[in-house]
């Protein structure tokens, strides 16, 4: 789910996740090292936490913080939680439906960028600086960047639990090396690979795109950004010269459109959500799949052993006259959890220490154990993850990150361009789409 000037973003990957790390065991999230300083809980007065997340799978990473969660439970018998379970495509609904009626939960999964900016804008979230600055070591473990997107002035809302590349291309080794091809690495080169697995009726790509918002996070971002440039469209997401009517940007939709009708995605791909995509390409029924790194976590519990092993990964291929650097993954660092700003008092001390049990060094360490990066500094044990974690491990490592779109614009805009691209691939006008944009983007500055 930062961000975003590339500068910025390019610190955060490269500065990356092979920095030696992380701190003794005495640095973890338990009780007795909370900030608040909690292990006298029976001394405690009692209090109700209402927290909502999206932890709902079977993916190791969410099954990891659903345990964390119990576990604070039983050592902090003074605080009740009231435990809201969302799914993941539901959730920021749910989430902005009760922000728009002030009735926020306590604690909450949040995301960096632009969720920031409007939740603080409506004086519905808090900072967590005293949290921060009661435990340094614990602040300067992040790799640098990483509270960008959640820091507004000098205050900073949140502590990211994660670090999510968006765009990363999947593919099956098995299927490629039998069809006599290699990962594309030019945007010819995918077209052929679609005309070369569709003539065997294989399903070339992957794509789940229920929820709208895949295709732009995982495909469009990194494909737009290989056409117009980062600059271009930070420029035309801050009204400065540029705008989404400009020529680049519509060469960019009308290369997305083409893929899809080039045959290069299954039937149907507005009608399943991005978990059962990965499900069909674990399973062998698409060469490949345009995913990002949370789905690593979703693999290693759904996957076989056998399908892990045959799972690759690169970046998206260059495209044609590209002004962007194909040399990127479209990526922000990762959700973390926000804390309402009606929490006050004895509520506000132990939200406080939820909240560093849940992103502390022990939970950064074990979230990255359950296959799923963070923008923590943690030494990664390759004997605890599989295969292809090790080698996305590597690859986000090797390049630069360049912004997710919806990270950027206001949800307004975004929420277009999702319904746009869903339009698109279903044969819309690219122009008409650009023109949609621009007039939301426009309606959204003033």
């Amino acid at each position: 789910m930062k961000k975003k000037l590339t500068v910025l973003a390019t610190t955060l990957v490269t500065a990356s996740l092979v920095l030696a790390a992380c701190g003794s065991k005495n640095d973890g999230g338990n009780a007795s090292n909370a900030p608040s300083g909690s292990s006298d809980n029976g001394n405690k007065e009692k209090v109700t936490l209402s927290i909502w997340h999206n932890y709902t799978g079977d993916d190791q990473r969410a099954t990891t913080m659903r345990a964390i969660l119990d576990e604070y439970k039983k050592s902090h018998p003074n605080v009740e939680l009231d435990v809201q379970a969302i799914p993941p495509d539901g959730y920021r609904t749910r989430l902005k439906t009760v922000a728009a009626a002030n009735e926020m939960p306590d604690l909450f999964v949040m995301w960096p960028g632009v969720m920031t900016k409007e939740f603080q804008a409506g004086n519905l979230l808090q900072p967590i600086n005293e949290l921060l600055d009661k435990q340094p070591d614990w602040k300067n473990g992040f790799l640098p960047g990483s509270f960008d997107g959640f820091t507004i002035g000098s205050d900073i809302y949140s502590a990211p639990i994660a670090l999510s590349p968006t765009s990363i291309l999947y593919y099956n080794k098995s299927i490629l090396d039998a069809n006599g091809l290699q990962p594309p690495k030019t945007w010819d080169d995918l077209l052929k690979a679609v005309d070369v697995l569709k003539a065997k009726k294989i399903t070339p790509i992957a794509l789940g795109n229920k929820a709208a918002w895949l295709a732009q996070s995982s495909i469009f971002s990194s494909l737009a950004d290989r056409v117009t440039g980062t600059e271009w469209f930070l420029n035309a997401a801050s009204n400065k010269g540029a705008k989404f009517t400009d020529p680049e940007f519509i060469k960019a939709l009308q290369y997305l459109q083409d893929l899809g009708k080039a045959g290069a995605f299954q039937e149907g791909f507005n009608s399943i959500d991005n978990t059962q995509m990965e499900q069909y390409f674990a399973q062998g029924k698409s060469a490949m799949m345009i995913d990002g790194g949370w789905a690593l976590t979703n693999l290693a519990a759904s996957a076989s052993k056998e399908a892990l092993e045959q799972m690759g990964a690169t970046v998206l291929p260059s495209m044609p006259d590209g002004k962007g650097d194909p040399n990127t993954l479209s990526g922000v660092v990762g959700t973390g959890i926000g804390m309402s700003a009606k929490v006050t008092g004895a509520k506000k001390e132990a939200a406080l220490d939820l909240m560093y049990t849940l992103a502390g060094p022990d939970a950064q360490k074990r979230v990255l154990e359950s296959n799923q990066l963070v923008s923590y500094k943690v030494d990664l044990d390759k004997s605890k993850v599989t295969p292809i974690f090790a080698q996305v491990y590597e690859l986000v490592n090797s390049v630069t990150r360049t912004p997710v779109y919806d990270g950027v614009l206001s949800s307004a805009v975004a929420d277009e361009l999702n319904n746009g691209l869903q339009e698109l691939l279903m044969g819309g006008k690219p122009e008409a789409i650009a023109k949609k944009v621009q007039a939301a983007q426009e309606r959204s500055a003033k």
